[in-house]
């Protein structure tokens, strides 16, 4: 596929769960071309899970169309499993085990992958993430930053097109998260992996996401765009029931004391920008 290619496209789909809840994820189309690192911010219970278990064909719409790769997951998603990486908010539900290694090894193993060759992936992707000192652990041992490194390994080791993540930074320590999110845009600055993730971390938002959807009620996709497009849109999230970034509070607060320095979306930028604005007055 050429890069920028559309992957997928979800069109005002309708689901109603056993108890009656409908979730109706409509408003904008929900689209994601190859290469884009796509996240959609929302609060808790507002379908941001619901969405990605439709691109998995976990859940199927009653109403509206998904396509995957061109394909619908909810009728042919074995036909594109092997390029899609998961790492479920609940990674426990995804980790077999034993030990950490048997786990990387299954996903290969399962797809037919020989058993040598299989082994060299479960190498390649342990060494990439660093887990050489745990790979012999048993999987229930770990720690929750541990075991959702495990789960992204198992997702990289069919080195797959598209990574989907739900909520992945949820329970993490911050030197777990620098490492996850470090490992995360190396490859797709390297391997022009698509990434999609539900998020509620606005801090986080700018440092994982080339494109944002805003999303809140029950499904209701109301924007697309840049993070700097959305915060800078968006001054109050109160009504997606978030808050602004640190860093746009922060600088919001010194524009009312008469210091602008622009409105920066990541700490190098913020530093930059400061730097700058010193060196000018010093002049």
């Amino acid at each position: 596929m050429k890069n920028g290619e559309r992957i997928v496209e979800v069109d005002c789909i309708t689901h109603v769960y056993p108890d009656q809840t409908k979730v109706q994820i409509c408003g904008l189309d929900f689209v994601v071309n190859r290469g884009e690192r796509v996240s959609i911010l929302g609060s808790n219970g507002c379908g941001k899970t619901t969405l990605l278990k439709h691109l998995l064909g976990i859940l199927v719409p009653r109403d509206g169309s998904v396509r995957v790769f061109g394909l619908d997951p909810g009728k042919e998603y074995s036909k594109i499993s092997r390029k899609i990486g998961v790492v479920m908010q609940d990674v426990d539900e995804q980790i077999l085990g034993p030990t950490v290694f048997d786990d990387i090894l299954f996903a290969p193993l399962n797809y037919g992958v020989g058993k040598k060759e299989a082994v060299r992936l479960a190498q390649h992707v342990i060494e990439r993430l660093g887990l050489e000192p745990i790979q012999k652990k048993i999987v229930n041992y770990l720690s929750g930053g541990e075991k959702k490194k495990v789960a992204l390994a198992g997702a990289l080791v069919m080195e797959p097109d598209l990574l989907v993540l739900d909520e992945p930074f949820t329970g993490l320590d911050p030197l777990s998260r620098r490492d996850f999110i470090q490992v995360l845009n190396e490859l797709n600055r390297e391997k022009g992996i698509t990434s999609i993730m539900t998020l509620h971390e606005v801090d986080l938002a700018p440092e994982v996401a080339d494109v944002l959807y805003l999303m809140h009620g029950h499904g209701d996709l109301s924007e697309r765009g840049t993070p700097g497009e959305i915060f800078g849109k968006f001054k109050d999230l109160g009504s997606f029931n978030l808050e602004e970034p640190t860093l746009t509070r922060l600088f919001k607060g010194l524009k009312e004391e008469g210091l602008d320095f622009g409105d920066p979306l990541g700490i190098d930028e913020a530093i930059g920008l400061i730097k700058k604005h010193w060196n000018d007055t010093q002049k």
